[in-house]
């Protein structure tokens, strides 16, 4: 056998080792975003690939310790916002004088609302303290855990490829140096050192590669350990991870299940207020102010005011008489009303009598010392002057008109002219103005009667006696003219219209 050709040709079974035998890359050490250093093995060999898939449980866990600590500043966040949301009821409530203070109304119900919206603002601040406090604690020993089994993993199986990542590149530098030197050898003639013959070099190789051999088979079987323990690893790693998150459930249903009995309980006791409870107690605290149903209406028996029976708010006299239309309703005849002579010197028309339906105003107001008065002829006088029942400039542009009065009876004219004569001027007299009339005619009335300055009220009804009908008079003392009647009271001739039922009285 040619010596030569078997160094330079090496056994088939040693290229066929060399070729089937993946040789691992070098490991670099990198840094994790933790900040932990982090084997980066090569994920196509068995221990770099073990490494890598540490890596994605760490990782794994570092996302549930992220989550459970943002859930418990969530939580604390909502604590905050739940005194945020109490501030909101106002304490005390505005007017809460409307409210009954018992327990059963709308005060015992915002007492409810704060107290159990106080309740979940502590709620949130003890869950976020239990999962800070026993359920985060849970994962970081777990994280702290696959750490330690990633430097295990590193320091064994790992140093073990590293060991065998050198001997192979031992192998291969001896095979390498043998092909150099077998060529130098054919080249040279057989001319080689002792260290460099191939020979040497062939015995050496053969020692590597059997190195070689054993680290493999060493490194093989820590491999196979490490993959049959990390089954038992990730079991207690999804195990753990099952615990923590139950724990989370627990702390977190707990929570919500107060919730659900804080908002219950909030709706119950708003349930429970009776519809007719804050009513009855406000009609109970305010029964002086409000109105009393039972009681029974005002009417106006008894009413006073103040002046009420001042002097100058007596009539003279009043009643109804006959009054003839002027201008175009002249051809209406006389209609009736109701006429009143004033202590102030007015003779006022009225259509009736009738106080409480309408505002009364008069149809038409005389001043009386500006005009002149007629003779009686009959039932039937009348009356020259200016109406001032208009406003101030109708009153400046009125001019005298003649007005034909018509009594029930011959005599209740007289009485009429005696009192109006009282004021006014005679056929044959000129009219003095308001002022030197009032002065030169004094008027008589009653004194008995002093002005009041309180008010005294009764009970209101559009149903009472009115108070200006049939009031008792005095006839001047300073009449040009008596009445040849009595001076008792006396009743007037009835009259077609329901007007000419009232009665005149004079009082003397």
């Amino acid at each position: 056998m040619n010596i030569a050709h078997y160094f330079t040709s090496p056994p088939p079974n040693y290229y066929a080792l060399m070729a089937t035998t993946n040789l691992p890359t070098r490991a670099n050490t990198v840094r994790t975003d933790s900040g932990e250093e982090a084997f980066d093995g090569d994920p196509s060999s068995a221990a770099g690939l073990l490494i890598e898939r540490l890596q994605a449980w760490k990782h794994m866990c570092g996302y549930l310790e992220n989550y459970i600590s943002h859930v418990a500043k969530d939580e604390q966040s909502k604590a905050k916002d739940q005194e945020k949301i109490l501030k909101t009821l106002s304490d005390p409530l505005k007017e809460a004088h409307h409210f009954d203070t018992a327990i059963g109304g709308i005060s015992s119900l915002f007492d409810n609302l704060r107290a159990n919206t106080q309740a979940q603002s502590q709620l949130h601040v003890e869950t976020s303290k239990n999962l800070t406090g026993q359920v985060l604690p849970i994962l970081e020993r777990l994280h702290a855990e696959i750490k330690n089994k990633n430097k295990e993993i590193t320091n064994g199986a790992g140093k073990g490829s590293k060991v065998v990542d050198a001997a192979r590149q031992n192998s291969q530098k001896a095979i390498e140096l043998l092909g150099h030197h077998a060529a130098s050898f054919d080249s040279s003639g057989g001319k080689v050192t002792a260290q460099h013959d191939p020979y040497v070099i062939r015995r050496g190789i053969l020692y590597r590669l059997n190195r070689q051999i054993l680290e493999e088979n060493s490194n093989r079987q820590d491999l196979i350990a490490v993959q049959n323990a990390f089954s038992q690893f990730e079991a207690h790693v999804i195990t753990t991870v099952q615990t923590a998150l139950n724990a989370f459930n627990q702390f977190m249903s707990t929570q919500t299940d107060r919730q659900k009995a804080m908002y219950g309980d909030i709706a119950a006791t708003a349930s429970n207020i009776p519809l007719n409870f804050e009513w009855d107690g406000f009609i109970r605290r305010n029964n002086a102010v409000l109105v009393n149903p039972n009681a029974a209406p005002r009417t106006m028996d008894g009413v006073s005011f103040p002046n009420d029976s001042h002097r100058a708010t007596k009539p003279l006299i009043e009643g109804s008489l006959e009054r003839k239309s002027r201008g175009m309703g002249a051809l209406k005849g006389y209609s009736t009303g109701y006429y009143v002579v004033t202590p102030a010197g007015y003779l006022h028309e009225y259509k009736d009598n009738d106080n409480f339906h309408k505002d009364p105003a008069p149809e038409i107001s005389l001043y009386l010392p500006d005009s002149i008065i007629g003779a009686v002829d009959g039932p039937k006088f009348t009356i020259k002057g200016k109406d001032s029942s208009g406003s101030k400039l109708g009153q400046k542009m009125a001019i005298s008109s003649e007005f034909q009065f018509k009594a029930h009876t011959h005599a209740d004219a007289e009485q009429w002219r005696s009192i109006v004569a009282s004021f006014a001027n005679s056929s044959n007299s000129l009219p003095t103005s308001p002022v030197e009339s009032r002065n030169i005619t004094p008027i008589a009335t009653r004194m008995e009667e002093p002005q009041q300055s309180g008010v005294t009220s009764g009970p209101l009804s559009a149903t009472s006696p009115q108070a200006g009908s049939a009031h008792p008079i005095t006839s001047p003392t300073s009449a040009t003219t008596t009445s040849p009647a009595s001076a008792g009271p006396y009743h007037g001739a009835p009259a077609a219209t329901p007007l000419g039922d009232r009665k005149y009285v004079e009082k003397s």
